[in-house]
């Protein structure tokens, strides 16, 4: 059973249908949507701050959500949005992260960064604190940088195809509940 904690007076809130793996760990004040996946060793950490995340995202294995300090000058909140992707290993540190979007595995997004609606952030990339990616495009790079539009086509087979195959997946492991 997935660690669920209560900190700071705040209970986590977790959506219907929302799979948790064993070993996921989501602390403090998190929301968590509907249809959700949360994947094996991903952490989400709501100790100093608040994380939201929207309807049918995942959040794949080894992935780490956290924020900064409310108290703290520069304060953030992490905010993910509806049919968005977070790749395994990847790093989202106070960022906010519109709808349909992937950010692949390995990337790293620090505090205050806004990705766009409809973006792909590339495997490895880092986006900078308080950079701001253009809606509907791709980048990559350390620091990140836009290489291309994201297409109609890369919108649904790359981006709406992920989401919906991790609500797949995640129905498996509640067959054998």
């Amino acid at each position: 059973m997935a660690l669920v904690r209560k900190v700071r007076g705040h209970d986590p809130e977790i959506g219907e249908n929302t799979f948790l793996a064993e070993n996921a760990t989501i602390i403090g004040d998190v929301k968590i949507g509907e249809n959700c996946s949360i994947w094996y060793n991903a952490v989400l950490r709501g100790d100093v701050n608040s994380i939201r995340i929207g309807n049918n995202t995942n959040i794949q294995d080894g992935a780490v959500i956290h924020t900064l300090y409310d108290g703290s000058k520069n304060p953030s909140q992490t905010h993910i949005g509806n049919y968005v992707s977070v790749g395994h290993n990847a790093i989202i540190h106070g960022a906010i992260i519109e709808d349909d979007c992937l950010i692949g595995m390995g990337s790293t997004i620090l505090d205050n960064a806004v990705v766009g609606t409809g973006c792909i952030v590339a495997a490895n990339a880092l986006v900078l604190s308080r950079q701001k990616l253009e809606p509907f495009s791709v980048y990559a790079g350390v620091p990140a940088k836009k290489v291309k539009d994201v297409t109609p086509e890369q919108r649904e087979e790359i981006i709406k195809r992920t989401a919906r195959d991790y609500c797949t997946y995640a129905s498996w492991y509640s067959e054998n509940l």
